[in-house]
Formats: structure tokens, sequence, C-alpha cells
């Protein structure tokens, strides 16, 4: 999947070490402190999959409702997320069992329906850094050929340096900046004594900054080292690109 030329939104790309480690967390408190600032907010998120269904079964995801509601916007779903399948597993698996077909060509072009709406455009992932999102392009793919700098989003705990520096490694190899790293705890775990560590490691090894960590039932807000972290994310987010 080639760079796009000339896309003429201003963006933030934001992926995750893995599957669950928080990204539509994280996606959701910058895209709520980008509307705070009284700025066009646009959620872009190229594929999902994993759909509920309520009592009138019709699917709902929840990655999609937590974008849109992020942005109270009412237009279409498929604005934020043209790509949806119902199974719980990758999305090229998911399509297939669907007998669909991931639209690899889609996924980036999407995103373009913001452009001219928005002033910036955070874009969320699907599971990790290196994965599937159709037969012919990673996550890693999509996010180069918008060229927006990527914020990582990794577990909190034990394991998460090795997998960070891993990601900071791949994203920097496809010529891409590395925006930051926030680290989230998707569950409560007290006892885990390398969280102490792991953001100063990180930040040593992976020479970028670690801007905060979003604590377990509190999704609201970014701390550092205690009090309210404050990241100006506008200024993190990189354009223009070019025309679809």
């Amino acid at each position: 999947m080639a760079a796009l030329k000339l896309f003429p939104c201003r963006g933030l790309f934001v992926t995750g070490t893995d599957t669950g480690v928080g990204k539509t967390v994280a996606t959701t408190l910058i895209l709520r402190d980008l509307c705070s600032r009284g700025l066009r907010v646009g959620a872009y998120k190229p594929a999902c999959s994993g759909a509920a269904t309520g009592p009138d079964g019709v699917p709902t995801w929840d990655d999609v409702s937590a974008l849109r509601n992020a942005i109270a916007f009412d237009g279409p779903d498929d604005a934020i997320c043209p790509q949806r399948f119902l199974a719980a597993v990758a999305p090229p698996q998911a399509a297939r069992l669907e007998r669909r077909e991931v639209n690899d060509a889609l996924l980036t072009a999407g995103a373009a329906w913001w452009c001219g709406r928005s002033d910036v455009l955070v874009v969320e992932g699907a599971g990790g850094w290196l994965s599937p999102l159709s037969d012919q392009s990673l996550v890693a793919d999509v996010a180069a050929a918008l060229q927006y700098p990527v914020l990582v989003v990794a577990r909190a705990g034990l394991g998460t340096i090795n997998h960070t520096l891993l990601t900071i490694e791949s994203v920097r190899a496809r010529g891409l900046r590395v925006a930051g790293i926030v680290l989230n705890e998707p569950d409560a775990n007290s006892h885990d004594l390398s969280t102490a560590e792991n953001a100063a490691q990180i930040e040593r090894f992976g020479g970028v900054g670690v801007l905060g960590r979003i604590l377990f039932g509190r999704s609201d807000q970014l701390v550092s080292a205690g009090p309210v972290a404050s990241v100006d994310w506008q200024s993190l987010a990189d354009g223009p690109r070019a025309a679809v």
C-alpha cells in the first residue's frame, strides 16, 4: 500500500502493542480533549470486527459507538468505520466468514470523507501494529499510507517494555514518527511491581516520551507521576498530507 499524495487532513494515528491494550480508551480521551478546545474533530477506524447484537437483532460495534460519542457525531457509521464485520476475529477472517472481502483501497480512502469536515482527524487501528486489516495490508501499511505520526498505546504492566520497543522500532522502520507512548491499565493489578519503572525504561531505550498513564477505571484522564497530564494533541498531529 503506497503512501498517499497531498492528503489534506492533519491527523494522528493511534495504534497498540496488542489487541485489548486500550486503544479505544486512549483514542476517545484524545477526541474529547480536542473537542473541548473548540476544534472540529474527526474519528476514523479503517475496519473493525466483533459486534454485539441487541434484542432487536441489530448489530452494534462498541468501538464505533465510543468514537461517535466522543465527538458527538450524528452522521453515518460508515464515516467513522466503513467496513464492519460481525465475528470477533481479525477483519479479513471475519469478512470471509460473511462471504465478504475487505476492500483494501477503502481502508485509506474512507478517511477522505473527513477532509474539509475536521481540523484534526484521529485514526484508530484495529488490533496491534502488525495485525492484518485485509488480505493485502497490515495496520502498519495503512498508517504508512496516511503518513500520520503514530501514538502507541501499551499495557502499563509486566512485559510492556519489550512489546513497546518492538512496536517503536517497527513504526520507525516504515519512516513514521512516533508521537509518544500512552500506558493503559486495562485491569486492576496493584501487585505488578514493574509499573514503577516501565515508563522510564521505555523512554530510555525507545528515545520517545511516555505522555502519561490511564489508570484502571479512570478513562477520563491521563496522569503522569500523580497529577493530571496535559498533552497538546493538536501539536502532535501532523499535516497536511494529500489527496486520495
